[in-house]
């Protein structure tokens, strides 16, 4: 089965293969008329009728755009197709190639966007400019401008463009949070170079999370998103944008059923950043975070499994300093309650570098209040990782305490050494060579004391470990 992969919509536009759907046929069926027969129309509920999406592209459609790029790459010699100088086929592609263009080539791209300043503030995804020498905006009435970037912020994949223009049509942000699942959604944007391209669909899901580095807790919509939508507006009802179409997930570069947008609520944060500062300023507390799924909170006394379980905390890092631990579960932040690791770096990023936030964490079966000191961050620093289910069983691990020499390399003060894995341990991901650091976030020390612990647990355990530079609570199974 082939990898599915996480396309973000846009590439050159190339060449496009029309297909012509087949006409469709209707059959009538003929049934006599009964002497008395009663003409019936069937009239749907008002509230099943489709909604007006005619009327939402006429006013809001001239304030989306197309944008064009261009971008200097290198090409020429053989080592830019991939080869190396001292490859032994080097010398041979270098002398029997087929003349190549010297110096930079042009490569042009094209994405979408859309205008929400009257005076020539653009939207767009971060991707669609990116390493751009050069980018056009063209409007509905085919009036093209060249465009200045203003800001781009990768980590979210947005940026705002300025043309020189006035009394241009705009649209307006809307509240993502306020999207309901199932509500009808459109996409206006420029799929394969087709400008002013309408789609359709409702919103399947809120505040996904994909496996692309980044805490953007996206839309997704199925409605028809390909190459070229990039940096478009997704529409609700209203006309309000509630986010920026920006990925897709296919197994073949094109749509199929999945699509992803930026929610507004982000997006306009981003954009009141890049406008006053040119950059994003995010916070960063130094914690690396895991979901806590139904087996972690049964092992941490938790009702339910939510909030974001703290699997290392760096050295000297806000974290630290303010006292959290590994195996806290934070649970609020400010008092706004969280539901998974997402939600944490994502509360984390907005408060500002410097300012205090309060953190509810769990610990060893109660909760706690800290007050947390935030740092700035220029990249993402909160990891996430995954636990493997368990089967029942016993723990099932032959292991022994590490020499000082092992623990200095480990860079560790404790923990003991797993030299064998089976049974339950083994059936949740441990593996020889893994460093046991903590049993339901009670530091492990020995050998007896693990072995003392796992006496004394119930069904369920969560054992911290470490693994090359890796830290992960594993939920196993005791029986």
């Amino acid at each position: 089965m082939k990898q599915k992969l996480i396309v973000g919509a846009l590439t050159a536009a190339g060449l496009v293969t029309a297909l012509t759907a087949g006409g469709l046929k209707y059959f009538q069926s003929v049934v006599p008329q009964a002497s008395a027969a009663v003409t019936v129309q069937a009239v749907a509920p008002a509230s099943q009728v489709l909604p007006d999406f005619a009327s939402l592209v006429e006013r809001y459609g001239p304030a989306v755009v197309n944008v064009s790029v261009e971008q200097a790459v290198k090409a020429g010699l053989p080592q830019a197709r991939g080869l190396d100088p001292n490859d032994p086929f080097f010398e041979f592609f270098r002398r029997f190639q087929a003349p190549m263009p010297q110096g930079d080539t042009p490569v042009h791209g094209q994405g979408s966007g859309f205008i929400v300043s009257a005076d020539g503030l653009i939207l767009t995804n971060a991707h669609v400019v990116k390493n751009a020498a050069e980018v056009i905006v063209k409007l509905t009435d085919k009036r093209e401008f060249k465009a200045r970037v203003i800001g781009t912020d990768e980590q979210t994949d947005v940026a705002v463009l300025r043309i020189d223009a006035k009394d241009l049509p705009t649209v307006k942000l809307g509240k993502s949070d306020d999207v309901r699942v199932g509500e009808w959604v459109v996409a206006i944007g420029s799929p394969f170079g087709f400008e002013n391209s309408v789609s359709a669909g409702i919103v399947s899901a809120k505040g996904r999370a994909l496996p692309d580095g980044t805490y953007v807790p996206f839309i997704q919509t199925d409605v028809a998103v390909n190459p070229g939508n990039s940096g478009g507006p997704l529409f609700n009802l209203k006309g309000e944008v509630i986010g920026i179409n920006s990925q897709i997930y296919s197994r073949t570069g094109g749509y199929q059923g999945l699509s992803f947008a930026i929610p507004s609520d982000l997006v306009s944060k981003v954009q009141n950043q890049l406008v006053q500062y040119g950059k994003v300023n995010r916070g960063r507390i130094g914690v690396a975070i895991q979901e806590v799924n139904q087996s972690l909170a049964e092992s941490f006394g938790l009702k339910k499994a939510a909030g974001a379980l703290v699997s290392s905390v760096e050295k000297g890092s806000p974290a630290e300093k303010a006292g959290i631990e590994p195996g806290d579960v934070i649970l609020k932040v400010d008092g706004r309650e969280i539901a998974g690791s997402m939600d944490l770096s994502a509360h984390v990023a907005d408060v500002k570098p410097g300012a205090t936030a309060r953190f509810e964490v769990w610990r060893k079966g109660s909760p706690r209040e800290l007050t947390v000191t935030v740092g700035e961050v220029k990249a993402p620093t909160v990891a996430s990782g995954k636990a493997n289910e368990t089967d029942p069983g016993r723990l099932g691990v032959a292991v022994r305490a590490l020499t000082p020499d092992e623990q200095k390399e480990a860079g560790v003060s404790g923990g003991v050494l797993v030299e064998q894995a089976s049974g339950a341990a083994a059936r949740a991901g441990v593996q020889a060579g893994d460093i046991i650091l903590a049993l339901n976030s009670t530091p492990v020390k020995s050998v007896e004391q693990l072995r003392g612990m796992v006496a004394k647990s119930g069904k369920r355990a969560a054992l911290l470990v470490q693994r090359d530079d890796a830290k992960v609570y594993i939920p196993i199974e005791l029986g």
